[in-house]
């Protein structure tokens, strides 16, 4: 049961038979669509479903091949981002777009400037005050003059969303808005988001978290190969005929991971820390081992797998992987180790999005499929087929562009990629983080595959539920520290959570 205002009962925004089709894939047939003021409307589907190319038409940042938009009951068009903006749609993307040489106050109000007296100049000192009272309604505490650059994914996110309120806008798309903040940040924007309707702003809410939609959502539409199969109110549901609707298929949870054959230790830490990052801690993982790291937003797990890969190196202590010291201070080093990752971030460090998918798939041991400094395309196309088939990788041609691909679809690229460097240990950050409830299924499967072929895999995931289903065993890190080793089979949640919070 949500707690909302009754919306209006004509809609602010709707679209009628919207046709969009990129080389080999038609993204959305005729669909319709509709959201009130005053109304969180979720928009559910499998990744390429095509909620984000609907959202992209509706923002300005693609054109439809057919149909039409309308606002307030008349036609308009939607050329790009400024006429979004001033149609009163503003939208906060699940991929983060901020400039990273600006400071966080500069980004909030990029194109909203207040300006000075004096003509071309801008009031800073204004600037960074609309930017403090935005953050605090976020409850962020988040400095207006730092640089977006050092910022970490969390804050932001609460940066973009920070942005939207800062429009003013009459319907705010909300793209797995919750993917990459904490608990407490949730809350704010869950508090943010009954204000906005208490106001008649409408919210169209794209989320794969079961639990936020039947909490926030009045009506949720889905989306399925790209056409509408349903839109309800959300009281008329429940959880298993929402996927049901989703996926055209019973999605069977993950069964609780049993206890697997494991054999000798591939990776082993010994004292191993960062300042600013986490402190000296030691573990040790085995072959055929899924081993996960909980905790809370900036407890230091990401921190944790940048150290082990080299992308933040640590500065005490040891590293050995099948019980040989190494040395890593780059990810090239890794590689030779044998570490492989997949980034929690798949635009900022996962994907190359001008490159096609069979490039991004063999970007990382390219050397392999190279003779006398030239590609061997017919080798390479080999292993681009051979992983495209094993991921079941939705892609028209390996030649398309990774950007054109869903989600979904360029996270299992990212993963295919990892493999193909042939690790001995997988590290795991957030692998599905914005991955519907199909995928994230078939994710799992293949995690469990490659434990029980013998891969040694280190799993980071704010999800406590699939951290419990997945894992073997269980560290658990408060604030940089390492507090407990659990195993799921022998805790519970409540434990885990007790381990992960601040000391009071």
């Amino acid at each position: 049961m949500t707690e909302h205002a009754r919306p209006s009962d004509s809609p602010v925004l709707e679209v009628r038979g919207l046709t969009k089709a990129f080389p080999g894939v038609r993204a959305l047939a005729g669909v319709d669509f509709a959201v009130r003021p005053g109304e969180v409307h979720a928009l559910m589907g499998e990744n390429g479903a095509g909620k984000s190319t609907l959202m992209k038409i509706l923002a300005g940042l693609q054109p439809p091949d057919a149909g039409e938009i309308r606002v307030d009951g008349r036609r308009v068009s939607i050329p790009h981002p400024h006429a979004a903006a001033r149609l009163g749609i503003g939208m906060i993307h699940q991929e983060l777009l901020p400039f990273p040489a600006l400071t966080v106050a500069e980004n909030i109000l990029m194109g909203d400037e207040p300006v000075a007296r004096l003509p071309g100049w801008v009031d800073r000192r204004q600037m960074r005050a609309r930017a403090r009272r935005l953050l605090a309604r976020l409850d962020a505490d988040l400095d207006p003059d730092a640089r977006m650059g050092t910022l970490t994914v969390a804050q932001m996110q609460t940066v973009e969303i920070a942005r939207a309120l800062a429009r003013a806008a009459r319907v705010i798309i909300m793209d797995e808005p919750t993917s990459a903040i904490s608990d407490r940040e949730v809350e704010a924007l869950f508090r943010i988001i009954r204000e906005l309707r208490r106001d008649g702003v409408a919210v169209i809410y794209i989320s794969h978290r079961m639990a936020e939609v039947f909490r926030v959502a009045d009506r949720v539409t889905v989306l399925r190969d790209g056409r509408r199969v349903a839109s309800q109110p959300v009281t008329e549901l429940d959880e298993a005929r929402l996927i049901r609707l989703m996926v055209g298929r019973e999605v069977a949870a993950a069964p609780r991971s049993r206890a697997r054959a494991t054999g000798e230790v591939a990776l082993e830490v010994r004292a191993l820390g960062r300042r600013g990052g986490f402190r000296p801690l030691s573990f040790t993982l085995r072959r055929g081992e899924i081993l996960g790291v909980a905790g809370l937003m900036g407890a230091g797990r990401t921190e944790l797998l940048a150290a082990l890969f080299g992308l933040a190196p640590a500065d005490t202590g040891e590293i050995r992987v099948a019980g040989r010291p190494v040395r890593i201070r780059h990810p090239r080093d890794a590689y030779r180790a044998g570490i492989a990752l997949v980034t929690e971030d798949r635009q900022a460090s996962g994907v190359v999005p001008p490159l096609s998918v069979g490039a991004n798939l063999t970007l990382a041991n390219l050397r392999d499929y190279c003779r006398a400094g030239w590609i061997h395309s017919r080798r390479e196309g080999r292993a681009v087929a051979e992983q495209i088939r094993r991921f079941a990788i939705r892609v028209a041609d390996p030649r398309q562009r990774i950007r054109q691909l869903s989600g979904g679809n360029q996270q299992k690229v990212v993963l295919a990629r990892a493999l193909l460097t042939r690790p001995r240990v997988l590290l795991l950050d957030e692998p599905t983080r914005g991955i519907d409830v199909g995928a994230k299924a078939e994710i799992h499967a293949l995690i469990g595959r490659l434990a029980a072929d013998g891969l040694a895999i280190l799993l980071v995931s704010s999800e406590l539920p699939e951290l419990m289903r997945l894992s073997d065993r269980l560290l658990v890190l408060r604030e940089g520290e390492l507090t407990g080793e659990r195993r799921p089979d022998q805790t519970t949640p409540e434990e885990i959570l007790a381990l992960a919070m601040p000391a009071p």
